[in-house]
């Protein structure tokens, strides 16, 4: 029994990294969801609420910023690669409980690419659409215009990956992880709020952390 339990802990470092990269290329394969049902080394979960996501790349991935704004844009990702980065570095939490610490991520302020393109006075909220088809999101224009509000290209240090929402996500630091669109496309400005995918099922449309959904966890910084 000894010389067994000795073999687990000198194998467990390996198959924990097997089952990370096998996890983590079936959901870059097809993030359907159901990979999001199985512990992945690292901590973060695999979801999508829809059954197939298309990949998008360099070639072919295109951002829309329209709506009330007085310079409606496309961007390309050599576009948004080409504008200045900001850097954020702090814990995702999902309202499903699990969190991963000091997690980096990179991209361009929301702020910036409002500014660029002209909110108009009657604007007071955001959309986002996002290219699989299903997910939708909001935040208010004050929301959206904090510096903890990035459109996001990389994240720990590398590109943001299909499986976890690339070549562009949202990443909204202070607030629980769903508000972070994967797989962005658009931005649209508002007259109002309009809830997203998971507020027009039951979850709240203010989404701080350690203050909304019922939860108490102590709120980042």
């Amino acid at each position: 029994m000894l010389g067994l339990g000795a073999v687990g802990v000198a194998t467990a470092p390996y198959v924990q990294r097997g089952m990370e990269a096998f996890l983590g290329a079936a959901a870059d394969k097809d993030p359907t969801g159901l990979s999001g049902l199985l512990p992945n080394g690292g901590g973060f979960r695999y979801y999508s609420v829809a059954a197939s996501v298309p990949r998008k790349d360099a070639r072919n991935y295109r951002l829309t910023i329209d709506g009330l704004v007085e310079n409606p844009t496309t961007y390309t990702l050599a576009d948004l690669r080409s504008l200045p980065q900001t850097r954020v570095v702090r814990d995702v939490q999902c309202v499903t409980g699990w969190r991963v610490p000091d997690t980096p991520f990179e991209g361009v302020k929301l702020s910036h690419l409002l500014d660029a393109a002209g909110v108009r006075p009657e604007g007071r909220a955001i959309r986002f659409t996002c290219f699989d088809g299903t997910y939708s999101e909001s935040l208010t224009l004050s929301q959206a215009r904090r510096d903890d509000v990035l459109v996001a290209l990389r994240m720990q240090d590398k590109p943001v990956s299909h499986a976890h929402g690339g070549p562009v996500r949202l990443y909204v630091a202070p607030m629980y992880f769903y508000k972070s669109a994967k797989w962005l496309s658009g931005i649209t400005v508002t007259p109002g709020v309009v809830p997203g995918y998971w507020e027009e099922r039951g979850y709240d449309v203010d989404a701080w952390v350690g203050r909304s959904n019922g939860r108490t966890d102590a709120p980042t910084v």
